[in-house]
């Protein structure tokens, strides 16, 4: 029976979810598998990875074929290394303490790889939306000012408009110095449109 390792596809619509599989190379990509190895998901950044490193050995030892995307995966958590280090032992190269040695170094250099790489991807991010806020910042200063210098420009027209004009003004300095009360003013205009009515 051939046996691959390789991708079965979960999640959502546009929100992939993988689990890493052994499966029979002759059923569906999403059908029966012979084990679960592990999952990945790349919606996050660093992609997220888990892997179990013995159980994917076990599987290549024994002839399973990865995908391509699948060899990329174990290659990126050490199963292909851990091979490849198990094979020297062997063949007598060296002992299985030293492989695992060496295996431990590479691990813990490469997770201070992706820690570098998390930590450089935040920092970006973090300095984007400070740059977004100091954008949006200054466009709601200038939207301020120029409201503000709007509402300047209506205050001085209400102001030009609540002015007397020369005549009005005249009018009113006339009646004052006759020292007319309203009254006698508006009695004057009645008894003349009386006068009128009568003719």
């Amino acid at each position: 029976m051939p046996v691959k390792i390789r991708l079965q596809r979960h999640g959502k619509k546009g929100k992939p979810f993988y689990w890493i599989v052994a499966a029979d190379s002759r059923v569906k990509r999403d059908g029966k598998f012979l084990e679960k190895l592990g999952t990945y998901n790349p919606t996050k950044v660093p992609a997220e990875i888990t892997l179990n490193v013995d159980a994917a050995v076990k599987w290549l030892f024994n002839g399973a074929q990865p995908t391509n995307t699948a060899r990329a995966i174990l290659r990126y958590k050490g199963a292909m290394l851990k091979k490849h280090l198990l094979v020297g032992v062997q063949k007598g190269a060296f002992s299985e303490e030293e492989a695992e040695k060496r295996f431990q170094a590479w691990l813990a250099e490469k997770e201070a790889k992706i820690a570098a790489h998390k930590e450089e991807v935040e920092g970006k991010r973090a300095a984007e939306k400070a740059e977004r806020l100091e954008k949006e910042k200054a466009i709601n200063q200038a939207r301020a000012a120029a409201h503000k210098a709007a509402n300047e420009e209506v205050i001085a027209e209400a102001e030009k408009a609540a002015e007397p004009t020369e005549g009005v003004a005249d009018e009113i300095e006339e009646a004052l110095s006759k020292e007319q009360s309203i009254d006698e003013v508006a009695a004057e205009a009645k008894g003349n449109n009386e006068e009128k009515t009568e003719e």
